[in-house]
């Protein structure tokens, strides 16, 4: 709803009235994402099929009255619970401190007296007077102009700012570049432009990511199989006359030792461990399963302004009559060289630094240095020049001290130029007129350098660099004495890394896309730039067709990371399969509407993300070959136990036990293993490739048969009682586990010593499996035996050989760690 004044009046509020405003229609900031409570947080984390079915069993065992196999299975599922949410809570901890850093404030008039007061307290109906420098507080309409110029980049993706005039809108989350204002305030909060969209966001529905569509589909696969097995053998057991206790002890055995319970957990803990290395890369994951989603990306849309580019205006070359020099240096930054490569002389030549003079007086911004670097306040163009000649070595101070401006007349929309007059030390005058070439070029002294530097000004045009021209001349007449002096050519650069970045994910198979509002010449110059092919650059586009890019690439079956840092990209970085916003300087809709958010913008940071996320599937991949080689092989062990005269050959808690060592402390070192050398070097996954592949299913069969015989052999062979025997496959099949998680792990991959998780985690288990059979209290839990030393030995090597065989089918097969 806009509000406005009472008629016929022009000035502010009154501060009565402001407050009554404030109190009808909120305050003036962004709607909040929803908040979720804790109890909703551990429905989210219980909804996994794997984890139902725990429940159930818990639930069944406490029917039973076997209390010591319902405290092993509730204590596997409040860890896997408390992992995930945990991991959330800090996530969003994280976003509110981000959040906080800044308190803007606005200059409004109450009761004819203009006050700051913080940005949130802004109405519809304030009076707002803006200058250089200010953060426009919500949308409204212009009263007065004076020389305006906004930067719309967050909004509009135009690196370059935009000149307005009396009657024209602002868009809250602008920033005033030159000039000053007042405007009315028409619109604040959710009802603002940018309100609307970071509303539109926070009400929209997120995608599920290609891990965890991947992990449900398998979930209910396993889960509707092992209920479909357990139902045949209780069934085929009552059948045969036994009890119905002892078929149910049976059925939930066959259950829990197919389930691999566990995956819930190392996947949580496989996306936390990848959150927090990319952290270390000044990251913060929103939403832990986009740690892996990027690993499985097959384009990467990005915008350009802020992204791509580093979003700031850098003078880029310098020509004068007697050459050209190109300029270094990165932002605001007053570091940096200009140099000729056809000059040997040292310093430089009279003409660049009577071009830096000028520059630096005929210029209303300032170069400011404040934590954590430098800014301009001012015209982003006129900042680039300030820039200039601080890395020329000009002291901006003592010479706009030297030559005190005495006239001025401001750049004009009509004229294109800015002209400035000046007293020197010696009481010389000075005239320094700067513009667009086609403006300046045209009131300068004719001459062969004049018509030289138009073809000039026309080949920086081409790279899409944007033009200044810039005349002096000793005198106050402003005419034919202008003499041309030089041109600065000035654009938004490419970021440093941001070549090797495309070349990087080019490499790894993902397509870069630029997708921006710019101009569509601005656009290709970058792309060309970078690397990004012609056919791959969007341009002129608004926020809603951002989208329908992605939503397009979604259709045709990629996969789609999207990157940007403004409000026009909020809706597309909703959108995509994963939203990527630069956080130093981006928008806070496009943080709010994010899974990644990059703390400094460093665009390396997000191939680091990638091969995070091929690590982690990898490890995932890994890590349920070998759960459901070991949850198969239980089962097969449970079916064949009759055979060699055991009803039960392994008890719940003895398989929930050897679960807990083998899923759960090596599944969690499966997740901390290092990237192997080929992760960056192949293309992505197909989307509908299932979580196993034929490679995977081979595998596992060769570790099941393997495991099954060794345990089965060790029990039939070995001597004693049932409870002995019963100890003895205990025993066997939780150490032929560990060792088949030892034959799985990629070859080749660099483990310091520091980092040899995998081996610690199986050396702890497999002493925890045998303290079971030899300390009193596990005995009585778990139901074991001591089992004598002279049977250890043969026990040990049956238990070694499935690894064995696994390893030589992987050397015979050809290791590929992604298939």
């Amino acid at each position: 709803m806009d509000h406005d004044t009472a008629p016929g009046t022009t000035g502010g509020l009154t501060v009565e009235e402001a407050s009554r405003r404030l109190l009808e229609l909120g305050p003036n900031r962004l709607p909040d994402p929803p908040r979720r409570g804790v109890a909703l947080r551990v429905l989210d984390q219980l909804r996994d099929p794997m984890i139902l079915l725990l429940l159930g069993a818990a639930a069944l065992t406490a029917a039973l009255h076997d209390l010591g196999n319902t405290a092993i299975i509730a204590m596997v599922v409040v860890f896997n619970t408390s992992v995930g949410v945990a991991q959330q809570v800090r996530a969003e901890r994280a976003m509110s401190a981000l959040r906080a850093l800044t308190a803007p404030t606005a200059r409004v008039e109450r009761d004819g007296v203009v006050a700051e007061v913080a940005s949130e307290h802004v109405v519809p109906g304030d009076l707002v007077h803006l200058t250089a420098g200010d953060v426009v507080p919500a949308d409204g309409v212009l009263l007065e102009a004076v020389t305006l110029q906004v930067n719309q980049a967050l909004v509009t993706g135009e690196a370059l700012p935009v000149d307005l005039d009396e009657g024209d809108e602002l868009v809250g989350g602008t920033s005033v570049t030159r000039g000053r204002a007042s405007a009315r305030i028409l619109r604040t909060g959710a009802d603002s432009g940018v309100g609307a969209i970071a509303q539109m966001m926070v009400r929209a529905t997120t995608r599920p990511t290609p891990l965890q569509r991947r992990l449900t589909r398998l979930s209910r696969d396993l889960v509707a199989v092992i209920s479909v097995l357990t139902c045949v053998v209780v069934a085929s057991g009552l059948w045969q006359g036994r009890p119905l206790t002892e078929m149910l002890v049976v059925g939930l055995s066959l259950a829990v030792a197919a389930v691999p319970e566990s995956l819930p957990a190392v996947v949580t803990i496989a996306l936390a461990l990848g959150a927090r290395r990319m952290a270390r890369h000044n990251a913060v994951i929103r939403s832990l399963p986009a740690v892996e989603t990027l690993g499985s990306v097959t384009v990467v849309a990005t915008d350009k302004t802020g992204t791509i580019t580093e979003g700031t205006m850098l003078a880029r070359h310098v020509w004068v009559p007697d050459g050209t020099w190109a300029v270094s240096g990165s932002g605001y930054d007053p570091r940096g060289h200009l140099t000729n490569a056809a000059s040997s002389s040292p310093g430089l030549p009279a003409p660049v630094q009577r071009l830096l003079r000028d520059a630096a007086l005929c210029n209303d911004a300032r170069l400011v240095h404040e934590d954590p670097g430098w800014s301009v306040v001012g015209d982003p163009l006129e900042g680039a020049l300030l820039v200039l000649a601080a890395k020329g070595g000009l002291d901006l101070d003592e010479t706009r001290t030297a030559w005190r401006r005495t006239a001025e007349e401001p750049f004009d929309h009509t004229t294109l130029r800015m002209t400035t007059r000046h007293a020197g030390p010696d009481g010389s005058a000075l005239t320094i007129c700067k513009g667009a070439p086609e403006a300046v070029l045209d009131i300068v002294e004719p001459g062969p350098a004049v018509s030289v530097a138009r073809g000039v000004a026309g080949a920086f045009a081409d790279e899409g660099l944007r033009v200044i021209a810039v005349a002096d001349a000793g005198s106050t007449d402003v005419g034919r004495a202008l003499e041309l002096v030089g041109l600065v050519a000035v654009g938004d650069p490419p970021r440093a890394h941001a070549a090797l970045v495309v070349e990087r994910l080019g490499a790894a198979g993902i397509r870069v896309v630029l997708v921006t509002g710019d101009h569509p010449g601005t656009a290709s110059n970058i792309a060309r730039a970078v690397g990004i092919e012609e056919e791959d650059v969007v341009a002129r586009v608004r926020p809603e067709q951002k989208v329908e890019v992605v939503e397009r690439l979604q259709r045709s079956g990629e996969v789609v990371a999207m990157i940007g840092d403004g409000v026009n990209d909020a809706p597309a970085l909703r959108h995509a399969d994963i939203g990527v916003a630069a956080g130093d300087g981006g928008s806070e809709v496009a943080k709010q509407a994010a899974d990644l958010v990059l703390m400094d913008n460093d665009l390396s940071t997000v191939v680091a993300a990638v091969q995070e996320g091929r690590r982690i599937f990898a490890n995932i991949r890994t890590f349920l070959t070998f759960a459901l080689a070991g949850g198969l092989a239980e089962v097969a062990v449970m079916l064949l136990g009759p055979v060699i005269g055991l009803v039960l050959p392994l008890l719940p808690g003895q398989i929930l036990w050897i679960n807990l060592l083998t899923h759960g402390i090596t599944g969690v070192a499966f997740g901390n293993e290092p990237s192997a050398p080929q992760d960056m070097s192949t293309p992505p996954r197909p989307a509908s490739e299932a979580v196993l592949t034929a490679r995977s299913w081979l595998l596992i069969a060769v570790a099941v048969l393997a495991m099954t015989a060794a345990a089965i052999t060790v029990g039939a062979l070995a001597p004693g009682s049932v409870e002995e025997r019963r100890t003895s496959i205990f025993l066997t099949l939780g150490l032929a586990q560990l060792g088949v998680a030892l034959a799985l792990r990629a070859p080749g991959a660099r483990r310091p010593f520091r980092s040899r998780h995998l081996e610690l985690a199986v050396l702890v288990a497999a002493l925890l499996q045998l303290g079971a059979v030899v300390v009193p209290p596990l005995q009585a839990l778990l139901g074991t035996t001591v089992v004598e030393p002279s049977g250890l030995v043969p026990l040990a090597l049956a238990a070694a050989v499935p690894g064995v065989l696994v390893r030589l089918v992987i050397g015979v097969l050809g290791w590929r760690r992604r298939a």
